[in-house]
């Protein structure tokens, strides 16, 4: 017999490098502080470059004069391999010193001045990533504000598929708020740059940066992170984050998913599975849910949550269940699951259906599908083809829930 396959244990990480696979990320790291800080930058540098993504980092402030700081960016680099087996040339890699020739390129203060980015620096980035998907630009910025903002310019001109703004006050704090505000989409992000309107949040100081946001979101990239050059890698790679995402896009859409959905979508149910909030399920069981399934996006690219509605089983009913509720963490504050429910209400109601009806054995959960309109039923209220086969265990436990359409 062949030996079984170890299981592959799904990471948070893995779900959001596939998103950044192909695909350029541009960093503007503003950094005075301690050399050593850096090195988790390259850390988080070589994982993408590995991941086949390209990385364009704008470094500004002193670390761009200590050669300590840019040996602690560049030790993580070397002998990097591409996702692809393809030999990237970074074992020769030296951004130290820098004397204008391989991966790392200078940006005066004449062009972090300019009001549109010259072509001879665009010519010079691309000159430099057309023979390896890394560029280091060392910038006389004495701001980070004047950093993000010429980051805002450049990677608009780019359209690259995200900007990180590694911002010494982290995400977006408005006076009165717990931690910093997980997402703005850009009609949030204009609005807060009326007149008076950042200064009366308490957000006057950041101004300057919420303006080289908006500035990049509008001249074409779809979404810019802005967060603390240590907390880089928990918000790129983890559900929580630690900064605050802003997206061009409408705040969150709601969507049939489709085929290219499905990979990350699978893996989201499984983690949903392991933590306890969802049913255990077969593959094939996870493949109907994908099959009758939308996924709540923000912006773009950035995933949110998902379920699914199920009707097949429940035609003598004329009943729909709401099943494979799941949303990330970093958005459960912002409404997603409500937007998922409210489609799945108005689904039903374009099929014809009499009710929709949940169920769950997370208490949190059933008090949200109150708050939704649904109301607590015994099981005997629900259609009987739900529990052909179903677990005599799991269902002592479980609590179902019912809105009449």
């Amino acid at each position: 017999m062949a030996p079984r396959r170890p299981a592959v244990v799904f990471t948070e990480k893995e779900f959001y490098l596939d998103e950044f696979r192909g695909r350029t990320l541009l960093f503007a790291v503003h950094h005075d502080g301690p050399a050593d800080r850096l090195r988790a930058l390259g850390e988080v540098t070589r994982d993408l470059l590995v991941n086949d993504t390209r990385v364009l980092i704008l470094l500004g402030g002193a670390a761009v004069r200590e050669r300590s700081a840019l040996r602690a960016l560049e030790r993580p680099l070397a002998g990097v391999p591409s996702a692809a087996q393809v030999p990237l040339p970074l074992p020769q890699l030296r951004l130290v010193p820098s004397d204008g020739s391989g991966p790392v390129l200078r940006i005066s203060a004449d062009d972090l001045a300019a009001s549109a980015i010259a072509d001879p620096v665009l010519v010079r980035f691309w000159d430099v990533v057309r023979g390896t998907p890394f560029a280091l630009g060392l910038c006389a910025a004495d701001t980070p504000e004047r950093l993000a903002a010429f980051a805002a310019r450049l990677g608009a001109r780019f359209r690259v598929h995200k900007l990180v703004i590694a911002d010494p006050e982290g995400g977006i704090r408005p006076a009165g708020i717990e931690g910093p505000l997980s997402f703005m989409d850009e009609p949030m992000t204009g609005q807060l740059l009326a007149a008076g309107e950042a200064e009366s949040s308490g957000l006057g100081a950041r101004r300057a940066l919420l303006e080289a946001v908006r500035t990049g979101l509008v001249d074409g990239i779809s979404s810019i992170n802005v967060c603390t050059l240590d907390g880089v890698a928990r918000e790129l790679f983890t559900y929580e984050g630690s900064g605050t995402l802003f997206t061009r896009e409408d705040y969150c859409k709601v969507e049939r998913l489709s085929l290219d959905d499905f990979h990350e979508v699978e893996k989201l149910l499984e983690r949903g599975q392991r933590e306890g909030y969802l049913k255990m399920r077969t593959p094939a069981e996870i493949a109907l849910i994908l099959f009758s399934g939308y996924g709540a996006t923000i912006g773009q690219h950035h995933l949110a949550g998902v379920c699914s509605l199920q009707t097949e089983r429940y035609e003598a009913e004329r009943a729909g269940e709401i099943v494979g509720l799941y949303t990330i963490t970093r958005f459960k504050g912002e409404g997603v699951g409500v937007k998922l429910v409210e489609c799945m209400k108005a689904v039903g109601r374009e099929r014809g259906l009499a009710y929709l009806f949940a169920c769950t054995t997370q208490e949190r959960v059933g008090q949200f599908f109150e708050r939704q309109g649904f109301r607590a039923v015994a099981q005997s209220e629900t259609p009987p083809a739900k529990w052909v086969g179903y677990d005599a265990e799991r269902r002592h436990d479980l609590c179902c829930f019912r809105l009449v359409l």
